[in-house]
């Protein structure tokens, strides 16, 4: 029996892990035995404990519960719980995900205790090092022993950057790499239809499908960021106002603590009084996805809901400057905005009149957490 320790801190790591879990539970139970561990990084719990209850996957074993802090005094905290974790529990394999601070804060502790990193969503660059999200996958990816990527792009950058493809067994130094595909298409083509069956967020909402926009924004450059804040909300207004479309903005914690004290008093009181915008609290999975599935453009900040744009084959406006996910830029199916009225504006203009037609199978075949599961009893 493998026994494998995954690490997850933050609410799109429970949806990855989600899909390892899934595959472990219906296929190899006897063969991988697995502990879940949360750093509690990002923990609120109409953001994470319904995630657990939803999927159905077990809840975390250990929650390290170290809470929002700055960079260094979070990664530092996670560090010194993951060893004790690690020491405690000796596992065979370590698994990571994507590019948090707990990401990079396991990696390290990993590492030093020479316990083998698998990680997922290895190989992603955004090429801006001025992102915390690209310091920590590139130290995870040359910390790891066996690296998934989701996308041949991801599988190039590593090469480019001097991973061998060399024979079995695999270790720290003669690293496995592999492209394998996203864990989250595996998780939307199994939870689409549940989606459809559990969620009434539409009716809720008052929303019909492919009339209204989806629209997410959480990251700090956009939400403390007063003119970038201003910005965005100031072409959602635009939006409704010249397309006469419903927007509806699940609202992120922090995106809701800036709202009123950093929009101009004016946006803030049509924001406040357009029943076309409706800002609501953070969703479910499932909701998420019926509002994906349903929505005619989706404009967001997430690196995931770029992804599960994709996946449902709904034209996305990226208000960043970089994305990792090229692919989908190159496909058309994304434009990068920044946070700039007048390209947010171009951008959704182009999609409102000539929305993108063709979505190529650049994710995978839904099957890429069998594959990780696999790879793991392979190299054990």
């Amino acid at each position: 029996m493998i026994k494998i320790l995954t690490i997850i801190g933050a609410r799109p790591q429970i949806l990855k892990a989600a899909a390892i879990s899934r595959a472990i539970k219906k296929t190899y139970f006897n063969k991988i035995d697995e502990t879940i561990a949360h750093t509690g990084q990002h923990y609120d719990k109409n953001m994470s404990d319904v995630f657990f209850d939803e999927l159905e996957i077990p809840k975390p074993n250990i929650n390290l519960n170290v809470g929002s802090a700055s960079h260094g005094v979070q990664t530092a905290q996670i560090i010194v719980g993951v060893e004790e974790i690690i020491s405690k529990n000796k596992p065979d394999y370590i698994i990571l995900y994507g590019d948090t601070n707990s990401t990079l804060a396991a990696a390290i502790a990993a590492s030093k205790l020479h316990v083998p990193i698998v990680h997922i969503e290895a190989g992603l660059r955004s090429f801006n090092k001025r992102m915390p999200e690209e310091i920590n996958r590139i130290m995870c990816d040359h910390a790891s022993t066996l690296l998934f990527t989701p996308t041949l792009a991801g599988y190039n950058n590593l090469l480019q950057e001097g991973f061998r493809l060399n024979q079995l067994p695999y270790t720290a130094d003669n690293q496995g790499v592999f492209h394998c595909g996203d864990v989250m298409y595996d998780n939307s083509l199994h939870f689409s239809d549940i989606a459809g069956q559990s969620s009434n967020i539409l009716e809720k909402n008052r929303l019909k499908k492919d009339k209204f926009v989806l629209a997410t924004i959480h990251r700090p450059n956009n939400t403390s960021n007063k003119e970038n804040l201003n910005a965005i909300f100031s072409a959602f207004v635009k939006i409704v106002g010249t397309y006469n479309i419903d927007l509806i903005i699940p609202l992120h914690p922090r995106t809701k603590s800036y709202l009123n004290k950093s929009l101009d008093k004016e946006l803030y009181n049509r924001i406040k009084n357009n029943n076309k915008i409706r800002i609501i609290e953070p969703v479910s999975f499932f909701d998420i996805i019926e509002l994906e599935k349903n929505a005619k453009i989706i404009i967001t900040d997430s690196g995931g809901l770029q992804k599960e744009a994709y996946f449902f084959k709904k034209p996305c406006i990226i208000m960043r400057e970089q994305t990792e996910w090229v692919e989908i830029i190159r496909n058309n199916a994304a434009i990068l905005t920044g946070a700039d009225t007048n390209k947010i504006m171009a951008a959704y203009d182009k999609y409102h009149t000539d929305a993108p037609k063709h979505f190529p199978e650049i994710f995978g075949n839904g099957k890429a957490a069998e594959f990780i599961c696999k790879t793991i009893i392979k190299n054990g």
